[in-house]
């Protein structure tokens, strides 16, 4: 038996977001039923209702940054109990035999992960639908614990930007002493700044706009740059062995290139698509720099964050609203006029 709930969902390229009821399927053994409470609100979740990315079906139903209570758990169910408070990131599924999926990299599956929204179900092939909704089911093998006082509403962010920006530090051993920069104060680069200084980094800020450096540093960045500023930018040459560029739009990555130590990276977690203007490679050949790109992370990686978050205190800057605001939401992420992640309050999303 299959069960209808309300989401919120966009019905074409160009529609709004509308209510829509869809269809949940009853738990399988290794299922677990959540109720979401809050689900974050992602750039990529505006990019894919937009089909940015030329492959969205529909009708879609955003949200891959979910926060829920247990409502139901199928029979081989171990990890989860009814009542606990879990969490679903940007995938629910995998091929779980490849090589990336065994190494816990099941973002990078060879036959594809299988996305929270805007993906098929790898067993009976229907589309899955994201966090814009009442609940949602998923094996647990994907879903993750949330850490004994969390807050729950600034947690959401996690499960995306947190984990997007986490799995870089991490991959690139970013430790105490560690000098790390990045590019774009926004909801990943507000994650990386925090994340960062809590691994003992010392955190450098690039930004175009000078009324950010006080938020910047009460982020917990130590410096602030302006990338504009040809003579700042030549004061930090050769002084970072991270980069971790957030910026989701096309824009000259050269300047930057400059700024890293021999042997240093600087990883793409924003942007998909072209270069432009290209790289120049001559400091990356007389620097042995290299240019490397992230996808958020695999689920053992999730949970270390969600887990390292609970030790440090660390959760998103949010701004709550009603799912019946989330249009008007869009525009305002759009013109980035967010600090720095919006979470809906899904306790607004009631039957008309």
């Amino acid at each position: 038996m299959t069960k209808k709930v309300l989401s919120y969902a966009v019905r074409t390229a160009k529609s709004p977001l509308g209510p829509l009821e869809i269809t949940r399927r009853d738990p399988r053994p290794d299922d677990v039923v959540l109720e979401i409470l809050y689900c974050g609100v992602c750039h990529s979740d505006l990019h894919q209702a937009r089909n940015d990315w030329g492959f969205s079906h529909y009708p879609l139903v955003p949200g891959h940054e979910i926060i829920g209570r247990v409502r139901a758990v199928g029979s081989e169910v171990s990890k989860f109990k009814v009542g606990e408070y879990a969490a679903i990131g940007c995938m629910v599924d995998a091929c779980r035999d490849c090589e990336p999926c065994k190494k816990g990299l099941e973002q990078y599956c060879v036959k594809g992960c299988t996305q929270t929204y805007n993906g098929f179900d790898r067993h009976d092939h229907q589309p899955t639908y994201g966090g814009y909704s009442q609940c949602i089911v998923a094996s647990e093998a994907f879903v993750l614990k949330i850490p004994p006082g969390m807050n729950l509403k600034s947690a959401a962010p996690l499960l995306c930007a947190g984990i997007t920006t986490w799995s870089p530090l991490r991959h690139w051993n970013v430790g105490e002493g560690s000098k790390v920069a990045v590019i774009g104060l926004g909801g990943l680069g507000h994650m990386a700044i925090k994340l960062a200084r809590a691994l003992g980094a010392e955190v450098t800020l690039f930004t175009r706009s000078p009324g950010k450096a006080d938020d910047a540093r009460r982020l917990g960045a130590h410096n602030v740059v302006i990338s504009t500023d040809p003579g700042q930018m030549e004061s930090v040459w050769g002084a970072f062995e991270l980069i971790i560029d957030t910026v989701p739009y096309e824009h000259d990555i050269n300047p930057y290139i400059m700024t890293l130590q021999v042997d240093g990276t600087l990883v793409f977690v924003g942007q998909l698509g072209n270069i432009n203007p290209t790289a120049n490679t001559v400091a990356m050949i007389m620097g042995r720099r290299a240019l490397a790109g992230s996808a958020i992370g695999g689920i053992a990686e999730t949970q270390e964050l969600l887990d390292f978050c609970g030790e440090h205190g660390i959760t998103a800057e949010v701004e709550m609203i009603r799912i019946q605001d989330i249009n008007e939401a869009w525009v305002r992420l759009e013109n980035s006029d967010v600090k720095y992640r919006f979470v809906i309050d899904m306790d607004t999303l009631k039957i008309p």
